[in-house]
């Protein structure tokens, strides 16, 4: 799948279009590469995203097309979640 997909299916981005604008601008690494919004996400990946004062790591638990929100936060699990000093 997808990492731009993956991203929009797991609501950990809202929008393709964002999610897409953040890899491309190099924000997102997948298991300590750079990815684009075309790179394939497998089950195993760790997902590392750099938000404006938040770096987000995940890890892929599990892959599907569509998902209720209910289910979304089963297709991946947080690894860490750390928020840089200028946000507190």
């Amino acid at each position: 799948m997808r990492l731009d997909k993956f991203l929009k299916v797991s609501r950990i981005i809202k929008r393709r279009t964002v999610a897409k604008e953040i890899a491309d601008k190099g924000r997102i690494t997948i298991n300590d590469k750079i990815a684009k919004s075309s790179t394939d996400v497998v089950v195993g990946d760790e997902l590392t995203i750099q938000f404006g004062n938040k770096t987000l790591t995940v890890r892929v638990m599990a892959l599907k097309e569509t998902t209720k929100k209910a289910e979304s936060i089963d297709l991946y699990e947080v690894v860490s979640e750390v928020y840089t000093e200028e946000s507190r």
